[in-house]
């Protein structure tokens, strides 16, 4: 299964991204981490998530290599930032896909690089 086909490809992506980043910015845990131009981030989130669910290489073809840990070393994350990152993400998942089973996919997907992110 490819996870950026199972969830409606660009379009599914920009649905998800779009529902998460209100969340983001309403957690008082997140939000101060993302006070710069947000629809900037969006577009790059969107990037990002669709080749790494297996759809085209957009972040990459931009920005080169994502090298995410070393972009986010300037931010101090914890476990409970990633914690919030997930549990807004999955309530974005809630919002915009049907189905459970491919929630928990992608949620079990980026639980690694979640953690992965945490510096402090």
């Amino acid at each position: 299964m490819v996870l950026y086909d199972e969830l409606g490809g660009q379009l599914g992506i920009r649905k998800v991204v779009e529902s998460f980043y209100p969340k983001v910015k309403k957690d008082p845990l997140l939000a101060p981490l993302f006070t710069n131009d947000i629809d900037s981030i969006m577009e790059k989130q969107e990037m990002f998530l669709s080749q790494f669910f297996g759809g085209p290489d957009l972040y990459t073809s931009v920005f080169g290599h994502p090298r995410m840990r070393a972009r986010h070393m300037p931010f101090t994350i914890t476990r409970d930032h990633a914690d919030a990152w997930l549990s807004c993400m999955s309530r974005a998942l809630e919002e915009t896909v049907e189905s459970e089973e491919l929630r928990h996919a992608v949620i079990e997907r980026l639980k690694v690089s979640a953690y992965f992110f945490v510096n402090s």
